[in-house]
């Protein structure tokens, strides 16, 4: 067993090799609350889930930091313009969203997409702005190596000096001379247009809320600086893996990795970045009215069908959002299901597949197997997801012909396997609102359905195909699935929702 990953830093697929062996450490940016999640957000969430997901099973002992950039001039900029007079109706009084109200409201909604999607939680979650204290430190380290310096303008502000230091570009591989100007301050006080923030000086009309006493006066921190503070702060000053989007390459990225690396700390041993999304193969832009939501696709398809849809490509790829790209997405989740639905019910059940969302080493042994030997060799070369895919669903073809022929054995080794792989993929995690077999509900429900197969059955006896068909047409609408064989027809609650099956020998 060797996993290799493509390091952005070397441009090559690479051998993954431990700092400490038989553990992992990441670090993969997580949101900057000053807005909704877009779909890039959930992708990158969903992305790094699948790594360390993959990393897990794989046996490492694996600690995640996904940070909360809570802090940031567009937050600042939102909370301001939720008071301004434009906003207000005349004769009505509005307070202001406070700030940080404003960061925490949208950090629960990323919270919320995060849970629905099945994307686990990290390790540590933490905040920038519980970090200020670590954030001085490394600016003191850096001033102290003639790496940064104080504005000479009286603003306040503290600057990294790109020029003091000769790796600068190295990440995105470019000269500092091409590159553009940093625009995270006012370039007064910058000896070097692309000089970046390390910290910003209070300013008059800024809520001193939103600011913290420093060595060089009140201000907030520089937004590259908050992950190197918090990266460094749980993982040391090397760790093994930094993921995020691609946008985030650069400056962000590359400032990271300038002045962690410049203050004395090795930082990442690889770089890896999720590709983007695109809506018809063009970009996502508010401006043009492209954006989909997570929201609004989870209006349009179930969670594990999003999740899906999301996380079929492989992570370096660009994800191209068509119309029919959930409807894809859901018939290729409805073969799973259906294949797991036949199988269970062939083996009177199987508790090991709930569609819940429990610890990925408890599922997976529940599942009573381990993935195909296929299945690995794909996800160890770079994460090969869509190969990974590939695999899983010609498990399902060969588990259904299995089921066909009427062989027990094979059909439950393929029923092992699936299960193990969506356990892997995080398939079985998105949040359902399946009821269970014996809840009250779904026995309704199975005496509706039974009735309409009671009927369908009837219609089948008098050669009424189109009687028949028609019945079946409005169970697919409603979200059951279908399935004849020689023992009767089966139904499954596959979409919106969970696989969950009955049998009815007619």
């Amino acid at each position: 067993m060797t996993l290799r990953f493509y390091d952005s830093a070397t441009a090559e697929v690479r051998d993954f090799v431990p700092l400490e062996p038989g553990k992992a450490s990441v670090y993969y940016c997580g949101a900057t609350v000053q807005g909704s999640p877009h779909v890039g957000h959930v992708r990158s969430a969903i992305v790094f889930d699948q790594l360390t997901r993959w990393l897990a099973y794989r046996g490492y002992e694996t600690t995640v930091v996904r940070n909360v950039t809570d802090i940031d001039d567009k937050i600042l900029a939102k909370s301001e313009a939720s008071f301004a007079p434009d906003f207000v109706p005349e004769g009505t009084y509005l307070p202001r969203e406070e700030w940080f109200a404003l960061a925490y409201r949208y950090e629960q909604e990323f919270e919320a997409a995060y849970k629905v999607l099945g994307v686990q939680r990290p390790t540590y979650e933490p905040r920038a702005t519980g970090h200020i204290t670590e954030m001085h430190e490394l600016i003191a380290r850096l001033i102290e190596r003639g790496h940064a310096y104080p504005a000479g303008d009286g603003s306040g502000d503290v600057y990294f000096d790109v020029r003091s230091w000769p790796e600068y570009g190295s990440l995105t591989h470019q000269r500092i001379d091409d590159m553009q100007a940093a625009t995270d301050a006012d370039p007064r006080g910058k000896r070097d247009p692309r000089d970046f923030a390390l910290w910003k000086g209070h300013k008059d009309g800024e809520p001193v809320t939103a600011s913290w006493p420093s060595p060089w006066g009140r201000g907030r921190p520089g937004w590259h600086l908050e992950c190197s503070a918090m990266a460094t702060k749980y993982l040391g000053p090397r760790f093994d893996i930094h993921g995020g989007g691609l946008d985030l390459r650069f400056p962000h990225h590359e400032n990271e990795l300038a002045q962690s690396a410049a203050a004395g700390d090795q930082f990442a041993n690889f770089w890896m970045h999720n590709g983007m999304v695109t809506f018809e193969g063009e970009k996502m832009s508010k401006s043009i009215g492209n954006v989909i939501a997570p929201a609004e696709m989870l209006a349009l398809a179930s969670p594990r069908v999003v999740r899906y849809y999301l996380g079929q490509a492989h992570y370096r790829s660009v994800l191209d959002y068509r119309p029919t790209s959930l409807t894809e997405a859901a018939a290729a989740v409805e073969r799973i299901d259906g294949f797991i639905a036949k199988a269970r019910a062939r083996a009177g059940g199987d508790p090991a597949y709930d569609g819940g969302g429990s610890p990925l080493a408890s599922r997976a042994g529940a599942a009573g197997g381990s993935v195909p030997e296929a299945f690995a060799e794909a996800m160890d070369e770079d994460l090969n997801i869509p190969q990974a895919l590939a695999v899983l669903h010609e498990t399902v073809r060969r588990g259904n012909s299995a089921l066909a022929d009427g062989d027990a054995e094979e059909s439950s080794a393929a029923l092992a396997e699936v299960l193990a792989m969506t356990a892997v993929l995080g398939l079985d995690a998105a949040r359902t609102d399946t009821p269970s077999s014996d809840s009250a509900a779904h026995q309704a429900l199975a005496v509706l359905v039974d009735a309409q197969l009671e009927a369908r059955a009837a219609a089948r006896a008098a050669k009424d195909w189109a009687a028949a068909d028609a019945i079946r047409d409005t169970l697919s609408a409603a979200g059951i699935a279908v399935e004849d064989s020689a023992d009767g027809a089966a139904w499954s609650l596959v979409a919106p929702h969970t696989a969950q099956t009955n049998r009815m020998g007619v």
